[in-house]
Formats: structure tokens, sequence, C-alpha cells
């Protein structure tokens, strides 16, 4: 059984690998015993996203449908024949992560076959099951079982995924809207978007930064050093982003080259050496 562990987990990390770069510079960050589980959650909420946005073609419904009902069997089995969702359940067993928390990311997900445009409510769903609860597992594991330090960082784990998502909203513009007819922001128009929308965005953004900044510095040390350095990344997106105009937004994917990535990653690792973080 352990060797069946090491290779579903080593599977799951290939796939973080090979679809994040940045996700995957900051889980090297992580103290040793946080890669495979962090690995875990990846390979899993990787994978459902890949089934409502790139399988064209297939029957996306009937694929998330299996998808749902094979992960919660997973759970309740502790055991799955399908690599990514044996190391996925073993994380859920293990750190206790909640129902609720899987539940409301698989619905955002099937909230992408359904809707293309977004008022308020249905936004503010969407973030917190696509984004919101990921950072939520990821606190459970982070956090090792102590319910206190989960409960204290919650709202900023929150942010700090809303953050991030809205942060992608903005760099995959052109492929969201343009290729799959997706509009995430509510109330904002993209066929005549213009500096003033932009900007409101971008201060909503920014809130979400600063508030989650505050609870990455309370993150148990083996958890710290890999969150600021996907958070500096994101940042530094967002800061490209807001300095780029909105034609550019909407018709460019904007990305961090990889040898900012590792600056930025040697930057803070130093920072985290010398308690600046």
């Amino acid at each position: 059984m352990e060797l069946f562990n090491l290779t579903t987990f080593k599977c799951s990390e290939i796939v973080t690998k090979y679809y994040s770069t940045s996700f995957s510079l900051g889980i090297r960050m992580f103290d040793k015993k946080l890669h495979a589980p962090i690995y875990g959650i990846y390979g899993f909420v990787r994978y459902a996203d890949e089934i409502v946005d790139t399988f064209h073609g297939y029957d996306k419904k009937r694929l998330l449908d299996s998808f749902r009902k094979d992960t919660f069997q997973a759970i309740e089995d502790k055991i799955s024949l399908n690599p990514i969702l044996h190391s996925f359940q073993v994380v859920v067993n293990q750190y206790k992560i909640e129902d609720e928390l899987i539940t409301a990311f698989l619905h955002s997900m099937e909230m992408d076959l359904y809707f293309n445009d977004y008022d308020q409510s249905r936004y503010e769903e969407y973030i917190y099951g696509s984004a919101e609860v990921v950072g939520l597992m990821c606190l459970r594991v982070f956090c090792d079982g102590n319910e206190e330090a989960y409960q204290r960082l919650k709202p900023h784990a929150r942010s700090l995924g809303a953050a991030f998502q809205k942060v992608n909203f903005l760099r995959d513009m052109k492929s969201d809207f343009v290729e799959r007819g997706r509009t995430y922001f509510p109330q904002v128009d993209f066929k005549r978007f213009d500096y003033e929308e932009k900007k409101q965005i971008e201060e909503d953004i920014q809130r979400d930064f600063d508030h989650a900044y505050i609870g990455i510095l309370q993150l148990p040390r083996a958890a710290r050093l890999g969150v600021y350095v996907a958070y500096i990344y994101y940042l530094k997106l967002f800061k490209k982003i807001q300095e780029t105009a909105p034609t550019k937004v909407m018709n460019e994917r904007i990305r961090v080259p990889d040898s900012k990535k590792i600056t930025l990653l040697v930057k803070s690792y130093f920072k985290h050496q010398f308690n600046y973080i």
C-alpha cells in the first residue's frame, strides 16, 4: 500500500508541475512534509477544471458527474484506482477536509457549464467555490488539526484565494471572453472595457491582497514561505496587469517570465530566512 500511495502522489506532483510553474515553485518552498498533501489537492482541482475548460467535444456534464461520484466514493472507501483521486482522498481523510468545501468547489466547476454572465451573487458564489475553498483545503493541511489557528486564519485564506482567482480572470480575459464567451466580473461590459472599470476591479483585488497578507504573516513557519512565494508571484502579475492598457488586457495574456519567477523566489527565500516575512 505504501508503494501505491507514493506512486499516486507522484502522479499529482507531475500534474502540478506540468500545469502550473508558479504553484510548483511555491510548493517547493514548503516544508517537505507539506509537499505531498498540497500536490494531492492541486492535482484534484486541476483535473476538475480541465473537464469544464478543455475537454471540448466530450460530454462535460457526464464527465464531471462521474468525477464527482468517484471523488466521494474514493473518500468513503479510502481508496481509488484513479491515482489523482486516491492521493486526494488520503489528504481529505488525514486532514479532515470537510465535504462542504469539496461540494462547493465541484459546484463552481459545474457553473462554468451553464453560465456565461455572472451577477454579483453568482460571482461571489463562483469565487468562493472555485478559489476560496481551495485555500481553505490547503489551510486544513497547514494547520494540521489546530482548529483555533484554522478558524483565525480562515478569512485571510479566503481573501488570498479570491485575489488569485480575480487576477486569473483579468489575465485570462482573452480566452474567457473572446474564446469561451464568459464574463465573470458583474456589470462590466467587456465590449467597452475601459480604464475606470479596470480600476474598480483592481481596487477590489488590492483589498483582497492586503487582507490576505495579514494572514500569511501568521501562518505556521512550515507553510509561510511557500504561500508567500505564490502571493508575491501573483502580486507581481497583478502589478503588471495594472500597468497594462485595458485593450491589451482584452487581447493578450499577461504573464510573468519564468526567469522573473526565479528571481522572486530567491528574494522571498532570503526574506524568510531573515524573518522579514
